[in-house]
Parts: structure tokens; sequence; C-alpha cells
């Protein structure tokens, strides 16, 4: 049978392990309430980069609950006993752990990294790869969420991630120059066809003048038009609207792909559509006696 002083012991160990867990839980909630308040007012004030804010949250996160742990373990006797022959042999433990969390380390290694040389923040639009664009939501100690414009969240590990080649639309400048490609007819009129591109690109309302100070001297368009190639059965040309960012960059290209298309039908620019000539050869009809004779067995 339990004696009294046992089950004192145990139920004062139990409300000193519930203690330590409710104290975490509230610094943790206390902690991330103040910075994410410190970090919403210093963005809106100031406009600075929310980025290591987010990431010292999640430190300190990670901080608080490791001391809780380390707590709880030496509350317990028989844990505290475990946990100093563990101390004990440091070396071999510490080389099991290292390798079975190698993937983990290099996680929180290059998340560290990442918030410092900064290649991407919270908030920045960027391409991860060739098939992956979307917002930048949080960088974590192991991974990084990106929002697509699909508006699904993708998890990525940070060491996978600092490994790819990222396209970031809002580092430095935001100022997104989108490339607006059509194809005509060997028929149609050149300078007309490059008329019609630019009058149309350049009267969209968020298409922006990008020229420089010695571009707008020298008399240079606003969006420029170039005949960039010849295919098959139609004449290639591409136009270079600027938008202020990505998001005004990919409606603005959608809706010249509709605006130019009505106009070239309005001024009788045919796209054209692949053509094939085929053409077969005939075979010498053969005279009545040499069909006889093939049919003769040999």
């Amino acid at each position: 049978m339990v004696s009294w002083a046992e089950a004192g012991t145990t139920a004062n160990l139990i409300l000193k392990i519930t203690l330590i867990i409710v104290v975490a839980v509230l610094l943790e909630r206390a902690v991330r309430f103040f910075i994410g308040r410190f970090t919403r007012r210093s963005a809106a004030m100031l406009n600075l980069d929310q980025t290591r804010y987010v990431f010292f949250k999640h430190v300190v996160t990670a901080v608080i609950y490791i001391l809780a742990t380390i707590l709880i373990i030496y509350s317990i006797p028989r844990f505290r006993t475990l946990a100093v022959s563990l101390f004990a042999g440091a070396g071999i433990i510490a080389a099991i752990i290292g390798f079975a969390s190698q993937a983990a380390f290099s996680n929180i290694i290059s998340g560290v990294f990442m918030v410092i040389s900064r290649p991407f923040k919270v908030g920045d639009t960027i391409e991860v790869g060739s098939n992956l664009t979307g917002v930048v939501e949080d960088i974590t100690l192991r991974h990084t969420v990106i929002r697509n414009y699909e508006n699904k969240r993708i998890v990525i590990p940070n060491s996978k991630i600092s490994a790819e080649t990222i396209i970031n639309f809002n580092l430095y400048d935001e100022m997104v120059r989108r490339y607006v490609d059509f194809s005509v007819d060997y028929t149609c009129d050149i300078d007309m066809v490059m008329k019609i591109m630019q009058e149309e690109c350049e009267k969209h309302p968020l298409c922006i003048d990008a020229r420089t100070a010695e571009e707008l001297q020298n008399g240079s368009p606003k969006v420029p038009v170039r005949l960039i190639g010849f295919g098959e059965s139609e004449m290639r040309f591409r136009a270079y609207p600027c938008a202020a960012n990505n998001a005004n960059a990919f409606d603005m290209h959608t809706e010249l792909n509709v605006t130019i298309k009505k106009r070239f039908d309005q001024e009788g620019v045919s796209i054209p559509f692949p053509q094939r000539v085929i053409s077969y050869r005939h075979e010498k009809e053969p005279e009545p006696g040499e069909q006889h004779d093939r049919n003769l067995p040999a």
C-alpha cells in the first residue's frame, strides 16, 4: 500500500509538473503576443521587415519548451538519475542524436542563414525552382510556408529551399517587365502589327513608364515592340510593358492578350495556324504482262 507520505510526494510532483507546463504555455503565448504586436506596430509605423521578428518568435518558443522539458525531467527523481547517467555518456549520446537529427539540424542552420542573408522575407512573392510561385507567409526553425495563387500552403524544409534557385519579385525593386508575345501571318503588315501592340500596351491602366532619363531624352517608346523571329508560318513579335509589381504584371498580361487579339481582328491581322503541304509520289503503273509475270511463282 502507498503511504500518506508517498501519496503526498506524488501529488506535489504532479502539481509541480502541471505548474511548469501551465507557466510554459502562458509564457509562450505572452511572448508570441507581445512580439506579434510589436512587429505589427513597427511594420506599420517604420516599414520594417518582420521576417527576423517572426523567426525570433519561433526561436523563443522553442527555448521556452526546451527549458520546461528540462525542468520536468529534473523534477522527477527517476528521470533525474537517468539524465545524470545519460550526461555521463554524453559523447555516445551526442553522436547518436547528431546522426538521427542530421536533417533537423540542417533545416535549423539553413533557416538561420536565410534570416541573416535574407534572400527573401515574409510577404515577398518568390518563385522556387521552376513550378512553384507564391507569397512567403512564415519562416520557422524547420520550414518555410508559401501560399500559392490557389490559396494553398506549401511547406518546404529550409535545407531544401536554400538549395533551390529562387526568383524574388520584391527584392530591391518590385517593378516587373512582362513579355507579351504574338505571332502573325507573313502576309500582315509589320508596322501595323507593331503599332497595334504598342498602342494597346501603353494605354493599359497597369502599364507604367519605366524609361530612364536617357531613354526619355532619346525619345525611346514607353513600350518597345520588336520582331523577334520567324517560324514556319508566322512572324513572332514581342512587346515589353512594365507593371508596378508581379500581381499587376499578371493581370496586365492576361488582359493585353484579349485586347490585342480583338484589335487584330478589327484591323484584319490574322494569327496563323500550322499548315502542311503533302505531296504523293505515284509509281508507274505496271503493264498487263508485267503484272501477270509478278503473279507467277518463282
